[in-house]
């Protein structure tokens, strides 16, 4: 087989702590990727957990695939082709998430990544997204037995055509913004009680905060609290605005939005939704978009009413269940949530 084919080109697997040289190749290849395809390539928990020092050899596995010197046209290609990186869970299980420079794709890379994951790591407990639902990305996931097991759409609002209701809060409910230094806790205890069935979200850490607000895009301006008059914290907005990337303009984002649970059910949830929206708008954004599970249906229907449509989705692969042979015959050989 030829050096110019994936299949011959090194593999680096890192278990935990990821040094600043791949760091910085990671980086330069998931941007290529997010100007090519309007969405980045891996999500921004993966990246938190990428950058963390102390990351333990358990919590996170990255495999990158590095072209040959010999392949690069310095004019255009990057030497790292393409990278896959599993966080680990304490249970045992795994996601996943796989980027392919765009001046590598149809290659075998993703394939290639695959391949080598089977061999270091093994696919027990593994799912794995799929930002954009690739077409590649679907045919990668059949390959190797996975299916969709769950949809995460992206839907926008257009700010210019956008016909916001006002922010009507529950008597005696204020909002303020954000205080770095105060705040931390008490939003980390309501983001809990307001995420205890969603825990990708509810188990946020204080360093997954802290990583965060250190971040250029943090704040907290945008970072609305809905607090009753004992100043005690019944929900908030976390509005985020993604900065231009080549063709791509500026646009705000809905982050998170959460209700904690004896505040429910007051309408304090469209409140806080509308005014981090506004609070988007007044930057003088284009577009809102924000991320929703298909299957949450009054979730669905709100961002509807407010005017979000349907503008692209993410796709969560999980293996498929074997189909089991007919008796007497043998089997062959052979990947944000509102509440009030």
């Amino acid at each position: 087989m030829s050096p110019a084919h994936p299949e011959n080109w090194p593999v680096l697997a890192v278990k935990g702590t990821v040094d600043g040289r791949l760091l910085r190749d990671v980086a330069v290849l998931a941007a290529a990727a997010e100007e090519s395809d309007g969405n980045p390539p891996l999500s921004e928990q993966t990246l938190v957990t990428l950058r963390a020092a102390d990351a333990g050899e358990h919590s996170v596995l990255a495999l990158a695939l590095y072209a040959p010197d010999d392949q690069l046209d310095p004019a255009t290609a990057q030497d790292l082709a393409g990278v896959a990186v599993v966080i680990e869970e304490p249970d045992g299980t795994g996601v996943l998430e796989i980027a392919v420079h765009p001046s590598y794709r149809s290659q075998g890379v993703g394939g290639r990544l695959v391949g080598e994951l089977k061999s270091v790591r093994g696919f027990a407990g593994l799912k794995a997204w799929s930002h954009g639902n690739h077409e590649a990305a679907a045919d990668l996931a059949a390959r190797f037995g996975y299916g969709a097991v769950r949809e995460l759409w992206k839907m926008r609002l257009m700010t210019a055509a956008a016909a916001l209701p006002e922010v009507q809060l529950p008597e005696g409910v204020q909002l303020r913004t954000f205080v770095p230094g105060r705040d931390e806790d008490a939003w980390l205890a309501a983001n809990k009680a307001a995420f205890a069935h969603h825990p990708e979200q509810g188990n946020m850490t204080r360093a997954d905060l802290d990583a965060r607000m250190a971040e250029p895009w943090f704040d907290p301006a945008g970072f609305l609290l809905a607090v009753d008059p004992a100043d005690r914290l019944l929900g908030f907005h976390w509005t985020k605005v993604h900065p231009r990337h080549g063709d791509h303009p500026a646009i705000g984002e809905v982050y998170v939005v959460g209700v904690t649970p004896d505040a429910q059910g007051s309408g304090l949830g469209k409140a806080l939704t509308v005014a981090g929206i506004r609070h988007l708008q007044d930057l003088g954004l284009h577009a809102v978009m924000l991320y929703v599970d298909a299957d949450n249906a009054p979730a669905v229907a709100l961002y509807r009413r407010l005017g979000f449509t349907r503008w692209d989705v993410d796709v969560m692969y999980a293996p498929l269940p074997q189909q089991q042979p007919p008796a007497g015959t043998s089997a062959p050989d052979g990947v944000s949530q509102v509440g009030g």
